[in-house]
């Protein structure tokens, strides 16, 4: 009754009545046995009245007096007499129910309770009171409280059953009452004041002053609860006789269970449960932990195990499960432990019950994911701890897996048995189940799962999401109870799906709730840094821990389980975990659930790449890591599946077919809903989902038709595929699905797109590799699809377009020709529907979208595959025909891919692409942007490049000519629209600060058109083909001279170095790389002129078009051109194009580059230019040409060592200041320029061969020699002005090199003339022109260039060594054809010819000597000592004399000499004190020498005549030295006289040769030499005009000298006379005397003739001395002697005269 119906005043009206009446009846009941009750009751009656009249609030004074109003039934109770005692107790009770019952009349009633109690008298209405008074107030505390408790305690353990079940309750009752009033009184403290805390950690029991009374006494009563339980005496309940524990762990777990924020608010209680509590359950549980199912307990076991005891052990783990619900919290380490206990209890050694119960409490766990979210922080979170919730799950999954590995614990049916017992049980189960009828007998009805053999059923345990346990509720069984025998598999599949719902459905909640706050705090401050949750951590956490051990375990089930709806079950299961990891972003755990499901969908052992690496490496490592006993379990092969389809395998490996069941297809549905449902989270594992897919519609034989749908094909597969019925009417839905599932990727958002679309590929690719090298139909689904995609998702095509074009392209090259042909078929479709949908904006408003649907198209030209391009091209020309006018921006698109022909393509592709170019040049060139028309050229160029038909290349040159035409007609058009577009350009390169990016910038956009037509041709230029050289360079060359007009000047700059150099540099390397062998025929019956049978001859011709066609415009446009900053630079370049073009090794080709040469050097000077540039300015070049120059050039850099003005300051001397800005200057350095490249020319082709006697070397050819050379004169008139002496240095070894070459034997007959005739080749004649050109302009020059002279003469002196000694031409062997008398000697062919030098050399004598002639007095010829250089080279012919290759050569010597000695000779004397000539006398006595006493014979076949000539010659060089030498004896070296003396004396007698025979010797004997010799001797000797006392003794000398032989001579003559007898004397000694006689007589005749005072009185006593000897000779027999002897003995009379006296001698 609740307080206001008991106040009421009605109700206390009532109260009283009722106490009276009571009353009244108790002193009625007593009034014969007990009257002092009945007094009591009577003046109760009268207490009472007395109250209600006094008091206004009665029940108050009632309670005020209640143990007075109490006492009279106190003691009707103690009469104990059974009516009278229920009376007082049903009036007790009344009064306890209106609360008037005072603290102390509330003891005075329990004590009178524990008597009755004690007495065993009411015990249920005992019981009853009890329970009235503890419910309806709470003024009973302490002992008084305890007292009751006990009481009924005492109760509950009587022999009568009733009485014991009903204490039983009303303890659990009271026992909850004492805990209600403290949640009661916390309630009313609550605002008011807190709490002191409790002093932490206190072990003193007792001590609990700090709580308040209603807590103090629950504090007593939990604490003795554990007490009791523990088997130890209570501390408060005092009086209890006995307990069981079963009852107090009820008491316990109850409390838990109804007040757990008692607990968790004081730490009194929070105290009692750690120290008292937990200690408590562990120490129970321990049998059950040692328990091992094996170990019987016998005798013989020292120390026997307590075996676990089921009604305690079901009891602790409720208290556990409590215990866990509400205080992990609290007891974080106890749980743990607890969790772990409860986790060894699911041990296969473990009792059956007792993994039964344990199995129910985990099922507890399972349905309450928050708790379980709570493990993984508070354990599996943390560092060093065990990781519990891990451990639960993967528990489970041992657990099932036990199940079906150990069969005979699955079926013991009760403890009792011991464990071998239940061997024939189990193996009555496995064959007789119902499983064991047969595979495919369909008989099975019953839920179950199969594994292996073993056949496990599956009941009804629980519904879902609830944990309904069985047998944690049978509180009332002692013994364990059977468990049946699916039972714990049941309870564990239930948990598992229970745990994976409830987290899954959990976290799912919880991420919609953060998605959609995240959204709205977005929508608030779009700025906000986003905040990470703390709860996606743990969730993430959770995943990692439990998804290895639920894979497992699901994974098994799956396997294993026959029933539809369970495997249904599974499978959401698996679904829901992957889809929750993908949410999550844990790649690993999704990937594995999906392969689970994808493994399940396929066949056993199906050889899936994807699945078996992604899956089996992953879970293997997982399940390591984690160390639990969780074995990946393979999938059984038996399984009793119905067989849906039988089809072929799309893996490589199996051969035969592979089997479906309805297993297979309901994983299949599955997997397909997860596509469709999830597709956004799957991310990656597309792959495995789409891949699995692709297996499974080959396998139902799906193909694609078109728009990509896959369709049933039947008509395609062979026999091999079988479908039921079943399964063919599922088909067109799977069909759909699948196609649906495709349409659905519209509403996927753009990442998950990109993710479908990279499976497709990745799958394509697998489908490609496979299709390789086998002919087995490919699989198309990939690529079917991917077309799907695309087609759907057509209006956000930007963000899927290029990797999905990107794949299908791979795919259009494979070598399988359907699958390439699906490839270029998709991409095909894809684009044409892109280009006709109608996008947001219109396509020709988004060029960019419009050029990326394009641009696959231009991809498709790099596949080889000839039908892929034959389908390009036809897209081309369906999209040029649709949409052709509006194609805008994609022109350059469409345009490369006509263009992009290549030479391996056949004929027949070029043609299509060919119509299709000439289709756009005639009709849509005005359609197009201008910015196009350059690609045009392109492409066009390209179709002149592609060399599989010469004709469409030659006609592709004449459109290139049409184009140019149609620039010219409309080129103020084309001009202004370039520019607008270029404007705009240049806008967007600036605001990107690049620079703008375009072929030949900064030219004007029109005139870069002109650039590339040009640079395309020129390209052509250097085609292979010479026809189409010859065509393109003709091209190239008339364009530029008829359209040149319309370029701007700086763009001549880019034609000359972009174009026409490059042009020039392309075709030199080929030409000089180009192939000697001959080329047989030209093709067909084509014949070849041999100058042109060969690769490198070809080439030579198209050399020689360029480079004239080059020289040519600099010629004409030489104005133009000069006026570019670099002409100079560009003429540097051009010279350097000849010089590499005169060195090759090809005549043709050199001699048309000295041609250009030559038409170069003609160019006039232009008139002056007022604003012509500054001379140096001309040597910088702009910026844009650097980079071209960089590459250009030999080897050689362009830029010259030493610039202008050094060169200026050289030459001219200028230092200070530079001659005014002008054309002489500007000139001068482009003549320079070229006179290097001309020293270089020469230099390199005189240069002889450096190696040994190969045949194979080049020599340069006569007439290219004789052109080179013939150049000088000309370029001399340019750079006559700063001709060095340096420079003619160089001259002359050119000079000297170009008359060293041979000619080969081949075409001498052309050069030299006949052998006969004594002529100069042209080569000669020209070196000699050069040279007179200059010997001129020295004559005519200043001063300062006279000192060439000398260099000139040292040049013509050697070439007149040649005469002697004919140049060598390297280490080269040649025959010297000098004379007609070698005219017969054969000459095999390629040998070398050395020319006939001596026509040469003599007419270089001439020059020589007229040069010298007007120079001998030249300061420079003086001081550079040429006279004696030329004694010196005549001295060779001169020595050689009969020697000499031809005669003429020393006739013409000895003549030369004596013409310049006769100039020279005075200017010596001249010079004499100056020292210049003393060197020059000794070289011409050596000259002398040699020639008058020459070691050579003449010819056998001498006439005298020509004897005679050629001692007449002799005779005339005395008669120079006694004209010109020996008069001026005074003015020469004493050396040089004496020599000149000590030579006449040899020539005076020892003159003959002893080699002549007697017949000849009065010819050759020299007579009239040595009479000349001696006379001049005599007279030097006798000359009256000796100066010095030294001479004089010089011609004592001689004729000392002389005399002494004559009278040696003579003395030998008589002599060998004597001896002789008749003998004749040797012809030579007779000679020999009859010359000294003569000589006697010249000596007589001197003598005579000579004034006595000259003559020394030595040479009269030498004289006199001869005549005795003279006279002894008398005797001699020969005629010739006697008459010479008759003539020297005469003069003698002329000294006979009469002796003087001394005295008169010694005064004269």
């Amino acid at each position: 009754m609740s307080r206001m119906t008991t106040s009421s005043p009605e109700a206390v009206k009532r109260l009283l009545e009722n106490m009276q009446a009571d009353l009244r009846s108790l002193s009625m009941e007593c009034k014969k046995k007990f009257p002092p009750v009945k007094e009591a009751a009577e003046s109760g009656i009268v207490k009472i009245k007395t109250i209600a009249a006094r008091n206004t609030d009665i029940l108050a004074a009632l309670k005020e007096n209640s143990s007075e109003v109490v006492q009279p039934f106190l003691m009707g109770c103690g009469t104990k007499e059974p009516k009278i005692t229920q009376l007082c107790l049903a009036a007790i009770q009344r009064l306890m129910s209106h609360e008037v019952v005072s603290e102390a009349a509330a003891g005075n009633i329990i004590n009178m309770l524990w008597q009755l109690m004690e007495n065993g008298l009411e015990e249920l209405k005992l019981l009853q009171t009890v329970l009235v008074l503890l419910t309806t107030n709470t003024i009973v505390h302490d002992e008084v409280l305890s007292k009751a408790i006990v009481l009924c305690f005492r109760l509950h353990f009587t022999k009568d059953n009733i009485t014991n079940n009903t204490a039983a309750a009303t303890v659990r009752q009271v026992v909850t009452v004492v805990f209600e009033r403290m949640v009661a009184e916390d309630e009313k403290f609550k605002g008011l004041t807190e709490e002191p805390p409790a002093v932490q950690g206190n072990s003193n029991r007792r001590s609990v002053i700090t709580l308040r009374p209603s807590a103090k006494d629950a504090y007593m009563l939990f604490q003795d609860l554990c007490q009791l339980v523990n088997a130890d005496a209570p501390y408060w309940l005092v009086g209890m006789t006995e307990m069981t524990r079963t009852f107090g762990l009820e008491l316990l777990e109850s409390v838990l269970n109804d007040f757990p924020e008692v607990f968790l608010q004081h730490q009194e209680f929070s105290f009692l449960l750690k120290e008292r509590v937990c200690p408590l359950v562990i120490k129970l549980f321990s049998p059950n932990i040692k328990f091992r199912q094996g170990s019987s307990s016998s005798a013989s076991s020292p120390a026997p195990v307590e075996k676990p005891y089921f009604p305690i052990c079901m009891r602790l783990l409720r208290v556990v499960s409590v215990l866990i619900k509400h205080f992990y919290s609290l007891l974080v380490t106890e749980c743990e432990i607890f969790l772990s206990l409860l986790v060894k209890f699911l041990d296969g050694e473990k009792p059956q019950w007792l993994r039964a119960v344990a199995v129910e409490s985990v099922h507890r766990l399972c349905v309450q994911p928050h708790l379980l979210r709570s493990f993984c922080q508070s354990y599996d979170m943390k560092q060093h701890s065990t990781k519990v919730f891990r451990d639960i799950v993967n528990a489970l999954g041992s657990f099932i897996q036990s199940l079906f590995i150990l069969p005979s614990a699955g079926n013991t049916s009760s403890t009792s048995t011991p464990a071998g017992g239940s061997v024939s049980g189990s193996q009555a189960s496995g064959q007789g189940g119902p499983g064991a009828a047969g595979a495919g007998s369909g008989l099975i009805t019953q839920a179950a799962f199969e594994y292996r053999g073993t056949w496990i059923p599956l009941m009804n345990v629980s519904v879902q999401g609830s944990a309904k346990a069985t047998y944690l509720e049978m509180l009332d069984k002692v013994e364990p109870p059977s468990i049946p025998e699916g039972y714990a598999m049941s309870v564990a599949f239930s948990a598992l799906l229970d745990l994976v719902r409830g987290i899954t459905s959990m976290m799912e909640r919880e991420l919609n709730k953060q998605e959609q706050e995240a959204a709205t705090r977005e929508e608030a401050e779009p700025d906000g840094p986003p905040q990470e949750p703390k709860a996606r951590e743990v969730w993430e956490e959770m995943v990692r821990a439990c998804w290895c051990g639920l894979l497992a375990a699901l994974s098994l089930l799956l396997d294993a389980s026959t029933d539809e709806t369970a495997t249904e079950s599974i499978l959401k299961a698996e679904l829901s975990m992957a889809s929750l990891c993908g949410r999550l972003g844990l790649v690993t755990p999704r990937d594995a659930f999906i392969t689970a499901v994808c493994k399940a969908s396929l066949p056993p052992h199906y050889a899936l790449t994807v699945l078996s690496s992604s899956a089996t490496n992953l879970s293997n490592k997982v399940y390591s890591i984690q160390g639990q006993s969780v074995q990946m379990v393979s999938p059984s092969s038996e399984s009793h599946q119905q067989v849906v389809a039988v089809g072929q395998p799309l893996t490589a490996q199996p051969q035969g077919t592979v089997v479906l069941t309805a297993k297979n297809i309901q994983c299949m549905r599955t997997l397909l809903n997860l596509a469709h449902c999830h597709g956004a989270y799957l991310g990656s594992s597309w792959q495995l989902v789409l891949a699995t897919l692709q297996h499974l519609v080959w396998i139902l034989g799906l193909k694609p038709s078109v728009g990509g749908v896959l369709k049933p094909g039947r008509a395609v597969e062979g026999p091999s595929t079988v479908l039921t019925t079943a399964v063919m009417t599922d088909l067109p839905v799977i069909s759909n699905v699948l196609s649906r599932l495709f349409e659905s990727s519209q509403y996927l958002d753009d990442v998950s797109l990109h993710h479908l679309i990279n499976a497709l590929c990745s799958l394509s690719m697998e489908a490609m590799e496979m299709a390789y090298g086998n002919n087995k139909e490919p699989s198309l689904f990939a690529v079917a699809k991917l077309l799907e995609t695309g087609l759907v998702n057509m209006d956000r095509i930007e963000i899927l377009w290029r990797p999905l074009t990107a794949h299908l392209l791979e795919v259009c090259q494979h070598p399988n020709a359907r699958m390439r042909e699906w490839g270029a078929e998709a991409i095909t479709s894809l684009i044409k529907a892109g280009l006709s949908f109608k996008h947001e904006p219109p396509l020709s408003q988004n060029q960019r979208l419009q050029l990326l649907l394009l641009n696959p198209l231009k991809e498709l030209s790099n596949v080889l595959h000839t039908d892929i391009r034959q389908k390009q091209l036809e897209c081309v020309l369906q999209i040029l025909q649709n949409q052709g006018d509006s194609l805008g921006q994609g022109w350059p698109l469409v345009l490369g891919v006509i263009g992009a022909i290549r030479n391996d393509q056949g004929e027949s592709l070029i043609r299509t692409a060919f119509q299709c170019l000439q289709l756009v040049v005639t009709d849509f060139l005005p359609t197009m942007p201008c910015m196009c028309l350059q690609i045009v050229v392109d492409v066009a160029g390209s179709f002149g490049l592609q060399n599989q038909e010469l004709n469409i290349s030659l006609t592709s040159i004449g459109l290139l000519w049409n184009i140019s035409d149609y620039f010219f007609q409309r080129g103020e058009a084309i001009t202004e629209e370039l520019e607008r577009e270029e404007a705009v350009l240049l806008k967007q390169a600036q605001d990107k600060g690049e620079p703008l990016n375009r072929p030949f910038h900064p030219a004007p956009p029109f005139d870069c058109l002109w650039l590339c037509l040009y640079a395309k041709l020129g390209e052509l230029c250097v085609d292979p083909r010479p026809a189409v050289r010859k065509s393109a360079g003709q091209t190239m060359f008339s364009t530029i001279a008829a359209h040149g007009t319309l370029l701007q000047p700086p763009t001549w700059n880019i034609v000359v170095w972009k174009v026409l150099f490059h042009l020039l540099d392309c075709v030199r390397k080929s030409s000089s790389t180009a192939d000697k062998e001959k080329i047989e025929s030209g093709g067909g019956n084509i014949l070849i002129h041999h100058s042109r049978d060969t690769a490198e001859k070809q080439w030579a011709e198209t050399w020689v078009l360029t480079l004239a066609g080059v020289a040519r415009i600099f010629n004409t446009r030489r104005y133009l051109l000069q006026q570019l900053g670099d002409f100079f630079k560009a003429w540097e370049v051009l010279l350097d194009h000849i010089q590499s073009a005169a060195l090759s090794k090809n005549n043709e080709v050199s001699l048309a580059a000295l041609k250009s040469f030559q038409e170069i050097l003609q160019l006039v000077t232009p008139i002056k230019d007022t604003d012509k540039l500054d001379a140096l300015a001309v040597m910088d070049i702009p910026p844009v040409l650097m980079e071209s120059l960089q590459g250009s050039g030999p080897g050689r850099p362009l830029v010259r060592s030493d610039s202008l003005a050094e060169r200026l300051v050289q030459r001219y001397g200028v230092q200070s200041s530079l001659p005014p800005p002008g054309e002489e200057l500007d000139d001068s350095a482009l003549w320079w320029s070229a006179w290097n490249t001309w020293y270089r020319i020469g230099t390199e082709c005189t240069r002889p061969p450096s190696g040994g006697t190969n045949k194979l070397v080049f020599v340069p050819s006569q007439p290219f020699l004789t052109a080179l050379i013939q150049i000088f004169p000309a370029l001399y008139q340019h750079i006559a002005g700063g001709f060095s002496m340096e420079d003619l240095k160089k001259l002359g070894v050119i000079l000297h090199g170009a008359v060293s070459v041979p000619i080969s034997s081949d075409s001498s007959p052309f050069i030299l003339p006949s052998y006969t005739e004594a002529v100069l080749t042209s080569l000669q004649e020209a070196v000699l022109t050069a040279l007179d050109v200059l010997q001129k302009a020295i004559c005519v020059g200043s001063e300062n260039l006279q000192v060439m002279y000398p260099a000139i003469f040292e040049q013509l002196l050697l070439f007149v060594e040649f005469s002697c000694k004919p140049p060598q031409y390297g280490k080269m062997e040649t025959k010297h054809v000098a004379n007609a008398k070698y005219n017969q000697v054969s000459l095999r062919p390629a040998e070398w010819v050395a020319l006939n030098y001596v026509p040469f050399a003599e007419r270089s004598l001439e020059v020589m000597v007229d040069l010298y002639h007007k120079t001998a007095c030249h300061k420079a010829v003086i001081n550079e000592k040429v006279l004696q250089n030329i004694i010196k080279t005549l001295r060779i012919p001169l020595g050689l004399k009969y020697a000499c290759p031809a005669e003429s050569t020393w006739k013409l010597a000895v003549s030369s000499l004596l013409k310049v000695l006769s100039i020279g000779l005075p200017v010596a004397r001249q010079q004499a004190s100056s020292g210049k000539f003393d060197t020059m006398w000794p070289e011409l006595a050596n000259a002398f020498e040699d020639f008058l006493f020459t070691k050579s014979t003449p010819p056998d076949n001498r006439s005298i005549q020509e004897f005679q000539r050629n001692e007449a010659i002799d005779v005339q060089v005395v008669q120079l030295i006694s004209t010109e030498i020996l008069p001026f004896a005074n003015f020469i070296p004493k050396e040089f006289v004496g020599r000149i003396m000590s030579m006449l004396n040899k020539g005076s007698i020892h003159s003959q040769s002893s080699s002549f025979t007697e017949a000849e010797m009065d010819i050759r004997m020299r007579e009239e030499f040595s009479k000349v010799c001696f006379e001049t001797l005599l007279q030097f000797s006798f000359s009256n005009k000796v100066s010095t006392p030294q001479e004089g003794y010089i011609s004592r000398m001689a004729l000392s000298v002389l005399l002494q032989r004559a009278q040696d001579v003579l003395r030998r003559y008589v002599e060998d006379q004597r001896l002789s007898g008749r003998c004749p004397l040797p012809r030579q000694q007779v000679t020999e005397i009859i010359f000294v006689l003569k000589a006697i007589s010249t000596l007589m005749d001197s003598l005579k003739k000579t004034q006595p005072e000259n003559v020394d009185g030595n040479v009269w006593v030498q004289v006199i001395a001869l005549y005795p000897t003279l006279v002894e000779c008398i005797t001699c027999s020969s005629p010739e002697v006697s008459s010479a002897l008759k003539e020297a003995l005469g003069p003698f009379k002329d000294f006979m005269q009469p002796p003087v006296s001394k005295v008169q001698n010694g005064e004269s």
